[in-house]
């Protein structure tokens, strides 16, 4: 591959190694030497792209929350309906793929996440998202059984890594539960 590496591709990079470092030392024990060390570039090299730590991650924020950040935009225009809501759900399960390295980065360094403006933004995209498919009007359990059914769908990352099997039969299992878990509350709501 004789490509000439675009300002884009060497930022990427960047967030792929850092967000590597930090998995694997924590965002407090990763400096930017080591991520320009392990990229093979020179610090002022990093320093032309990212400034401090906490760039690299908000810029992370940014580019891998943008599929949600549209997610939401979309939904806002939808009717409110059960099929709207599952296809939420689905997307969500996609956009999760996506972000995956993002959410573990999060659950391994909780304490940072809290002290940077990252734990507020994402705070805000789960409110937006849980208010896409609860309806405030239901009855209690039916607002929890939607709220469930958005965060059971982080489970797949964490609780489900002791459970033996494929990561995609757990994928499709965890998006089946979160599903019928959505059905259930409409269905109890639309007769209550």
């Amino acid at each position: 591959m004789a490509s000439t590496p675009r300002r884009g591709d060497t930022r990427q990079r960047i967030q792929d190694v850092a967000l590597e470092l930090f998995s694997e030392h924590g965002y407090e024990k990763t400096s930017l030497r080591e991520i320009a060390e392990r990229l093979e570039v020179t610090k002022a090299a990093l320093y032309y792209h990212f400034k401090t730590k906490e760039d690299i991650v908000l810029s992370l924020f940014q580019d891998l929350g943008r599929p949600l950040d549209e997610l939401i935009a979309w939904g806002e225009q939808q009717p409110r309906t059960l099929e709207t809501k599952q296809e939420l759900l689905r997307r969500y399960n996609t956009a999760l793929d996506i972000g995956e390295p993002l959410m573990r980065f999060m659950q391994e360094n909780q304490a940072t996440v809290r002290e940077l403006s990252i734990g507020q933004i994402f705070k805000n995209r789960m409110f937006a998202m849980s208010a896409l498919i609860r309806e405030p009007e239901a009855p209690l359990v039916d607002q929890v059984r939607s709220i469930t059914a958005l965060f059971s769908m982080h489970a797949r990352m964490f609780a489900l890594q002791t459970v033996e099997g494929d990561p995609e039969d757990k994928r499709e299992a965890v998006l089946e539960v979160a599903l019928d878990l959505l059905k259930q509350a409409h269905a109890s709501s639309a007769h209550g």
